[in-house]
């Protein structure tokens, strides 16, 4: 695609949509190995194990997604002090949350293979959950300016 083409797409509304979903995602992927890493040390070193691990790891990557949305993806986007900020940032993602954390452990009850490897079904649930996380987080939580 040419640069001036970019440029173009970059200047519309549309554009910067897709650009700041695309920042979104990326901040999700951060989340993804925070939320990973956690899960496996809570259920190895804190005897969690898969259920009660994921809520504590699910906290975790939530907590990291909104520091980075708040400085990267939605920077200069925020009214609110950072702990109501943070406070909204989870109740928004509550839902998001639930269908993440719902595709989880489904596919851990009912997939040999993601009982074997937690890590596919965050992966699973990650994806469930981030088109309503985006909608929420940008209407909700970092309330956009109209230009």
């Amino acid at each position: 695609m040419p640069v001036a083409t970019v440029k173009h797409l970059a200047s519309t509304r549309f554009g910067r949509l897709v650009v700041q979903f695309g920042m979104f995602g990326l901040v999700g992927l951060v989340g993804l190995g925070v939320d990973i890493t956690v899960l496996y040390i809570a259920m190895t070193d804190c005897w969690l194990g898969p259920y009660g691990g994921r809520a504590v790891s699910f906290l975790a990557a939530a907590t990291t997604t909104w520091a980075l949305n708040r400085g990267f993806t939605f920077r200069g986007k925020h009214n609110d002090g950072m702990l109501r900020q943070w406070a909204k940032f989870i109740a928004a993602n509550s839902v998001g949350g639930g269908i993440n954390y719902l595709t989880y452990a489904a596919l851990i009850a009912g997939t040999v293979t993601v009982a074997a490897h937690p890590f596919l079904g965050v992966a699973a649930g990650s994806v469930a959950g981030m088109f309503f996380n985006f909608a929420a987080s940008r209407k909700l939580v970092f309330k956009q300016r109209r230009r």
